[in-house]
């Protein structure tokens, strides 16, 4: 026998499997459009968040508050005040969203745009 190593070659479809493999496991270059793009979308969702923690926890307080109007009359009045307060702060959910959003942009504004003045150049 000849003293020849073995050879084998993978297809181009093996070839793109392995590649793709490998690379969800190489370090990875920080792509400054998708930096660009995270930090944007990141701007809103603190916003979100607390507004939405905002809606919940009032529309639970409305809730106690008609439960209290409709199951136990005798707490009518306590009701229609727990309710108010309820319907305050589901309706300060808005407001607080674009507060917020406000500021993380204020925030976020120096390196957004010292991104994009790299990105236009």
């Amino acid at each position: 026998m000849k003293n020849e190593p073995f050879r084998y070659t993978y297809s181009a479809q093996q070839q793109e499997e392995i590649r793709k493999i490998r690379d969800k496991y190489a370090p990875k270059e920080a792509d400054k459009m998708e930096q660009l793009r995270r930090l944007d979308a990141g701007v809103t969702k603190k916003g979100t968040v607390i507004s939405l923690v905002a809606g919940i926890l009032g529309a639970l307080i409305l809730g106690v508050g008609m439960c209290c109007c409709m199951v136990w009359t005798d707490l009518f009045f306590l009701g229609i005040v727990v309710g108010t307060v309820g319907i305050a702060v589901v309706s300060a959910a808005y407001p607080l969203y674009c507060y917020v959003t406000k500021k993380e942009r204020e925030k976020i504004a120096p390196e957004i745009l010292r991104l994009t003045d790299e990105l236009i150049k």
